[in-house]
C-alpha cells in the first residue's frame, strides 16, 4: 500500500514579495496625505487649546469679579501662555505646540465683567506645508471668543 503524501499549506516567497511591494506603494502613496492631516490637526487642536482658555479666563474673570489677564510665554505664543489673576496666582499654563505659528496680541485682559480691558487683534494659527487649514479666533465686544477655520 502507498502511503498519501501530505501537502503542506502556505504561501510561497514570491507570493509573499508580491504583497509586500503592493504594501509599500499603498503606504507611499498615503504618506504625503497623512503628513498634512497631522499639521492640520495640530492647527486644530491649538484653536482648541487657545479657545477653551480665552473662556476659562473669561469666566475666571467674572467669578472673581477681578482681571484676569493671559499673556504668551516669553513674549510668542507658540510657545504657550498663562493665565493669572489681578493677584499674580497663576489659574492655568499650556505648553507649546510644535510647528505651529501663532500670532496674536501681547496679551489679553479681561475684567470682572467678563469683557475685554481693551481691544485684541485676532490670533491666527497656521503650520507649513500646502493644503493646510489656518484658523483664526477674534474676540467680539462682549470678550467671547469666535473661531473660524479661515485666514484672520
Amino acid at each position: 500500500m502507498v502511503a498519501a503524501r501530505a501537502t503542506q499549506g502556505g504561501f510561497t516567497i514570491t507570493e509573499l514579495m508580491i504583497v509586500v511591494a503592493v504594501a509599500s506603494v499603498l503606504v507611499a502613496a498615503a504618506l504625503p496625505s497623512y503628513t498634512q492631516f497631522v499639521r492640520n490637526q495640530r492647527v486644530k487642536t491649538a484653536s482648541f487649546e487657545l479657545f477653551s482658555t480665552l473662556i476659562q479666563a473669561r469666566s475666571e474673570a467674572i467669578v472673581r469679579n477681578a482681571s484676569v489677564t493671559i499673556t504668551p510665554t516669553g513674549g510668542n505664543w507658540a510657545n504657550g501662555w498663562t493665565v493669572t489673576d489681578s493677584g499674580g496666582a497663576t489659574l492655568r499654563t499650556e505648553s507649546s505646540i510644535p510647528n505651529i505659528t501663532l500670532t496674536g496680541p501681547a496679551s489679553v485682559t479681561y475684567n470682572g465683567s467678563g469683557r475685554l480691558a481693551a481691544t485684541v487683534t485676532p490670533f491666527e494659527m497656521t503650520a507649513t506645508g500646502s493644503g493646510i487649514t489656518a484658523r483664526c479666533i477674534t474676540l467680539d465686544l462682549s470678550g467671547r471668543p469666535v473661531s473660524k477655520a479661515t485666514t484672520c
